[in-house]
């Protein structure tokens, strides 16, 4: 064989090899089945996983709170002794229940609406903090007033419930005084709207200051175009009012 058939040969070679090349690049990047996380929802920095689909943000946590409690068991490098004056001014008394882990499985709207219909807050979780730790409503067992329980809350202004799942009624005081602020980004309610501490712009907020859902629109540091959002206060309801603001989601144990 010539120098010139060999030489053909491996040009036709590697125009075939350009041609396969030019080919592949060409051909779309396979679909994926995930979105992106919004940076927000990385601020939950106590849950399992956080996930998108797109349309819902799922949520798992075990709900174990990640600072001390006398609620813990007593071998628990966070148990803590605790006694004296937990929320307003009530005088500590532990209730007969213990910490235990959960599975739990938030998913809330990314985009959350307001609803034609405002439904009423279940009892159980209504949403979920920062750190894990479920939201319950204003009310307590049976749905009879929160001030019966009050004197169980731990130092944390928390307390588990009968089968060990350890929730907030009120301003997680671990939150707002220790890992973040009184006016930071609190977690999200089941509807996908989120929850502020009692402070905003300098000022403390109170229940009067909010509409009946315990909430209102402005500017946030972390929605700086504006955003419906719920607060905490000292007084009732403490976190909701009359029901989600917007169509909420599910969640499973």
């Amino acid at each position: 064989m010539n120098f010139k058939n060999i030489s053909s040969r491996i040009n036709f070679i590697l125009g075939l090899v350009l041609f396969v090349a030019c080919s592949s690049s060409s051909d779309p990047a396979p679909t994926s089945t995930s979105s992106t996380v919004p940076d927000v929802y990385k601020k939950i920095y106590g849950a399992t996983s956080v996930t998108s689909d797109g349309t819902y943000i799922t949520i798992k946590t075990n709900a174990l709170p990640d600072h001390t409690s006398v609620y813990y068991a007593t071998n628990n490098a966070l148990y803590d002794n605790f006694s004296g004056t937990t929320f307003a001014g009530y005088t500590f008394s532990k209730n007969p229940n213990n910490i235990s882990s959960q599975t739990l499985t938030f998913k809330i709207p990314l985009d959350p609406k307001v609803a034609s219909t405002h439904a009423a807050t279940p009892m159980g979780p209504i949403g979920v903090s920062v750190n894990g730790i479920p939201f319950f409503n204003q009310y307590a067992a049976g749905g009879s007033p929160v001030t019966n329980e009050i004197a169980g809350f731990d130092q944390w202004w928390g307390h588990p419930q009968n089968s060990g799942q350890y929730h907030y009624h009120v301003e997680p005081k671990y939150l707002t005084t220790v890992k973040a602020s009184k006016s930071a980004l609190l977690g999200f309610l089941l509807d996908g709207f989120p929850v502020y501490g009692p402070e905003e712009n300098g000022k403390t907020l109170v229940t009067a200051d909010l509409d009946t859902y315990h909430g209102h629109t402005a500017a946030t540091t972390e929605y700086p175009s504006g955003i419906y959002h719920y607060h905490i206060t000292a007084d009732a309801p403490y976190l909701n009012g009359s029901g989600f603001y917007g169509t909420a989601g599910t969640v499973s144990q």
